[in-house]
């Protein structure tokens, strides 16, 4: 299949499980033609069948705002006339499904239909589509398009909820290469970055919104010093929360002991030193840090909340604690971080149910199988009557 795939190219899960969908595809022998307004961030090599084409915004000064949806489906009407694409696979509902749709009824007007699919991520569902200057462009760009999917069933069930929607989505959950993805010996690494190799290691991984609760990862591991573990916090990511964890570090005294490390890619080194992965966010449609973290044997503490349970009950891999709960969350990772037999279980337990449940090969497979029925589907619908 020749398939356009478009996303925020920028660093976030939604851009991250669209470029590693694109590259999975392409290595299954499928052309692949990203379209965004640049290359995104994990697509860092030239790779055989992935083409980008870069959407450019002109400037006018009649423009307050640069019509960028527009720009963008304008690209995906000239990619698909010329690539010769069979489908559209957006991701994230604003702008990305608005301007596939509207370039499919472009492409019909002139006897080239292309069907478009959605995949919902999770902030474009639960923060950004429900902004009521929103919803109504989200609510019609789901049911217009030809299929669509979502990451986990917490976010399935809240787009029922929170919009009128009127087409069956499915679910296909994020996914990872355990081939090329697992724990790394990276001792040395342990002992440049944290300075003393039997130090225990808590990492934590977001893009620093206010959702993502940062702070109560800090006072959790400010909790666990004080309860006597010798370690080092890692803070992988940035965003605008940043500044505010930083000046929280040195009100509690510790900040001698967390490392932000800013924007990571790759990310495997770290997550090979890490002892622990710490995530007390407030909302998360799905969580792919951790299931990153998982794949490299580290046991996860992580909130209750939107699709975290699909991904950690019944893995034997960490526990789930209740949002704001830092007592709950300190306690978890004292389990994991002074129980040397505790660990060594939760982290076998972790890489193995990841490669049960969550390998590229078996989701990228749904994909393809999805792929072809509404591609089918689109072309039954098209046939002339009679």
């Amino acid at each position: 299949m020749r398939i356009g795939i478009t996303c925020y190219p920028v660093y976030g899960g939604s851009g991250v499980v669209a470029t590693e969908l694109g590259r999975a595809l392409a290595a299954r022998g499928h052309e692949i033609h990203f379209i965004a307004y640049s290359l995104p961030f994990r697509l860092n090599k030239v790779t055989e069948n992935i083409c980008f084409h870069e959407v450019s915004v002109n400037r006018y000064p009649l423009f307050d705002f640069p019509p960028y949806a527009l720009s963008l489906t304008s690209k995906m009407v000239d990619v698909a006339k010329h690539e010769g694409l069979d489908l559209l696979h957006v991701h994230y509902a604003i702008p990305h499904a608005t301007s596939a749709v509207l370039a499919r009824d472009i492409l019909e007007k002139q006897l080239r239909s292309i069907p478009v699919v959605t995949t919902l991520h999770g902030t474009d569902i639960t923060i950004v589509g429900q902004d009521a200057s929103y919803t109504p462009v989200v609510t019609y760009s789901i049911n217009a398009s030809d299929g669509v999917t979502a990451v986990s069933n917490f976010l399935r069930q809240e787009t029922y909820d929170a919009f009128d929607i009127e087409v069956p989505i499915k679910v296909i959950p994020n996914f990872i290469d355990t081939n090329n993805f697992y724990r790394l010996q990276k001792q040395h690494f342990k002992k440049a970055i944290c300075g003393e190799e039997d130090q225990k290691v808590v990492l934590h991984i977001s893009n620093f919104r206010r959702v993502k609760n940062v702070p109560h990862v800090v006072k959790t591991f400010h909790q666990i010093l004080q309860q006597g573990v010798s370690g080092k916090l890692l803070l992988v990511g940035d965003g605008p929360d940043r500044s505010n964890v930083e000046q929280l570090t040195r009100d509690l005294g510790i900040q001698d002991a967390v490392r932000f490390l800013g924007k990571q890619d790759p990310i495997q080194e770290i997550l090979s030193i890490a002892d622990l992965f710490l995530l007390t966010s407030g909302s998360e449609a799905f969580g792919l840090a951790p299931l990153e973290a998982m794949a490299c044997n580290v046991p996860v503490v992580c909130s209750d909340i939107g699709g975290l349970p699909e991904l950690v009950e019944g893995s034997g891999a960490g526990y789930l604690c209740p949002v704001g709960d830092i007592e709950a969350f300190s306690e978890a990772c004292m389990k994991i971080l002074t129980d040397d037999a505790l660990h060594s279980q939760m982290a076998k337990a972790a890489r193995e149910y990841v490669v049960r449940n969550y390998d590229t090969d078996a989701i990228v497979a749904q994909y393809e199988g999805y792929y072809e029925e509404v591609i089918a589907k689109a072309a039954a619908n098209n046939l002339p009557a009679g």
